[in-house]
This record gives structure tokens, sequence and C-alpha cells, in this order.
């Protein structure tokens, strides 16, 4: 899922190609993924782009007379630029944006349609698309823990409600929670004030260090390999790989199609989290601590 470091990139590529251009018309393949209906889709036709802003990990789209677009890429959408019209991709396609100067294609890979967008008029009904999580570049450390134990979950579940906290997925809490030094599994109400304070630290480094890495490769291109995986990060998408600060294997808890990654060296005092389908299976075969797992 595309999360606050990639839509920034977005938004900055976009920035510089479409504001102050005019939207001709948008060709939409997939209507399952309009959500709105009043105001209708043509009403946005033929007008200037005034700005572009973020939401959470929502994309919206300024229009004059009070108009906005709000795209919402979900887990498999993505954004591809082009200077000259473009068809719509046969099986990933949804929709077309063509502007004076080029086309934005909006694709979605699997079989599920789960990108989203919308078409409102005015702040209020823009703002009843913001799920209103809290964004860490504004936050005091006490509205982050406010934030933070909002309600009752793993610290992993917790840093990724988009009602609470903003622009965080399942990719940069792994880096979050491996910088912070704490397990993933951890209750969030469980924590020590020190703890929610590196937390905090943790949360606003890795996003603005991300922010930076997306921009510095994306340079004055289009963001293009818009993934959840990527060799510099620390233990996501790592498994088996050593911890680049300890050296210790990379370990994995397993759920539905969720992945987490962790460090048990680093956050969880040498112990191996129990994935919920293999440590089943496995029984007392499942490794507990490192060095069950070396022998």
């Amino acid at each position: 899922m595309p999360e606050l470091p990639e839509i920034v990139s977005y938004i900055d590529a976009m920035d510089t190609r479409i504001t102050n251009t005019t939207l001709e018309t948008v060709r939409v393949k997939s209507f399952s993924s309009l959500r709105t209906y009043d105001p209708p889709l043509d009403a946005v036709f033929g007008k200037q782009v005034t700005g572009l802003r973020r939401i959470g990990k929502r994309i919206v789209f300024a229009f004059p007379n009070d108009l906005f677009v709000v795209l919402h890429l979900m887990v498999a959408g993505r954004l591809h630029w082009h200077e000259e019209r473009k068809q719509i991709p046969g099986k990933i396609g949804l929709a077309a944006f063509d502007f004076t100067d080029g086309t934005l294609l909006l694709t979605e890979a699997g079989t599920k349609r789960r990108a989203s967008l919308h078409v409102v008029r005015g702040e209020e009904a823009l703002a009843e698309l913001d799920p209103g999580g809290l964004e860490l570049s504004e936050a005091s450390p006490d509205e982050f823990a406010s934030a933070l134990n909002a309600e009752r979950h793993t610290l992993k579940r917790a840093l990724t409600d988009a009602r609470f906290i903003s622009g965080i997925g399942g990719a940069f809490a792994d880096e979050i929670l491996h910088r912070a030094k704490l397990s993933p599994m951890q209750t969030n109400t469980n924590l020590s004030e020190s703890e929610i304070n590196r937390l905090f630290v943790a949360s606003k480094e890795i996003l603005d260090e991300w922010t930076e890495i997306r921009r510095e490769e994306t340079g004055d291109g289009f963001p293009k390999k818009v993934t959840a995986f990527h060799p510099k990060m620390a233990v996501h998408g790592k498994y088996g790989e050593p911890c680049p600060v300890c050296g210790t294997a990379v370990q994995r808890i397993v759920y539905a199609s969720r992945e987490t990654n962790y460090c048990p060296e680093c956050q969880t005092e040498g112990r191996i989290l129990a994935d919920r389908s293999l440590s089943r299976l496995l029984k007392d075969d499942w490794p507990k601590t490192i060095e069950d797992l070396d022998s």
C-alpha cells in the first residue's frame, strides 16, 4: 500500500505537471471505483487544477467552485504519467485523467477493485472523507500518546489505524517499531512514558527519512516501482536476512495476506513471536528463542 512517503512523492510529481492545467476529461473503465454521483464526474471536465493536497493516504485534486476529486489508491492502486494520451490498460486499468499536457493513468493490480474515486463539493464534504488520523509532522508527544492509546491494540495495529494516526501502513510500521526497539505484538496501553517518546521520535524520523528517499529517487521524474519493499528497509520484507543493527535473522508473523517483520534481538528480547499458522502446526517444535533457531 502506498503510505505517506509515496503519496507525498506522487503529489510532488503531479504538482509540476498538472497544477494550473486543465482536466479535459476522465475516461473511467471500472465504474466500481467511482463512489459518488453528485456532483457528477463531468462537473470537473474543462476546469483547471488549482492545487493538490493529501488527506491521510488520499490524494486531493482541487478545482474552482469548491470542487474536489479525491483518490484513494488503497493497497494495489498506482498512478502513471504519460506526456501523450494513452489507452487504459486492459487488465489493470481503472481510469485515465486527460490533462492539457498529458494523461494520468490509474491502475490496480489483482482481482479486487478497492481503489476509489470521489467527487465532492465543499470543505465540509471533503472533511467527511478524512479518517481523522493525527498528522505526525504537526503533533506533540502528548497528542501522539493520546492517538496511540485511543483503543487497546497491538502496537502494529495501533500505528496503522488511520482513524488515529495518519499515513502509516504495514511497511513503515515495521520500520518504526524496529527503530524504536519495540515488539509489534506489545499492547499499546502497556508502554512506559519513555517507550512512547521513543516510538514518537522513531515514527517522525522514519516518515521524514523515507519521504526524502522517495523524493530523491523520483527526482524530476514520476514515481515508479511504488512498492512496500525496498532494499534500504531494515526489516520489512527482509525475512531471513540479517538485521542491520545486530545481525540476527529477521523473523516474520504471517496472518491472512499480511506479514509483520521484526528482529527478535532488537525488539523482543530474543523471543520468537508465534506465527498463527505455523506455530499451531509445529506446536512444541516451534522455536521460541534465537537459540532455538540456531539449533
